[in-house]
């Protein structure tokens, strides 16, 4: 199986509570966000949406679909929601949510790996480009956030956790090597 480490970070000017309440109604996204093509619920979960169960269906520009269901395992409203993922993609997803003056900070890290067998057998050669669908999506997903809110994306960015940490632990040899 292929592993991502993902995070993305949207910096949008707008009410915390508006963004928050727009990424937790997640059977909205489709409305707004490009790459959603479909979400539905499969369990209501308790009455704060702990162990709700939400399949979702995505596209990017690439040639294929991602189904996964997830579970959410923790929410602190404003602050944090949290689930694990099961399907074509298994593992955890993290929204984190800040305010930074009037720019809300959404964070998300998306910590998973691939069960589609070609997706696996591709990814020594391919998964930059899933990465890139990745980021493409996570961008729209701005750029939508902000429509829908009538409110400026003031910035954006997906970063890949793995290279961060190869290239860091890469640096931090070559620093060890030279040193005295």
């Amino acid at each position: 199986m292929a592993e991502y480490h993902l995070l993305t970070i949207w910096r949008i000017e707008a009410p915390l509570e508006e963004v928050y309440a727009a990424i937790h109604n997640s059977l909205c996204w489709p409305d707004w966000w490009p790459g959603a093509q479909k979400v539905e619920q499969t369990a209501a979960g308790d009455a704060d949406g702990i162990n709700s169960i939400r399949r979702y269906l995505w596209q990017g520009q690439l040639p294929y679909q991602v189904a996964f269901e997830v579970r959410t395992t923790h929410i602190e409203k404003l602050t944090v929601i949290e689930g694990t993922a099961q399907g074509d993609l298994e593992g955890i997803g993290c929204w984190h949510f800040s305010r930074l003056g009037t720019v809300s900070v959404v964070r998300y890290e998306w910590h998973v790996r691939s069960t589609k067998w070609w997706m696996t057998m591709m990814a020594p050669a391919a998964s930059s480009m899933f990465i890139h669908n990745h980021a493409l999506i996570m961008e729209q997903g701005g750029e939508g956030l902000a429509r829908l809110l009538r409110s400026p994306l003031v910035g954006q960015e997906t970063i890949d956790l793995i290279a961060e940490t190869i290239a860091s632990r890469t640096a931090l040899g070559r620093w060890q090597e030279h040193r005295w």
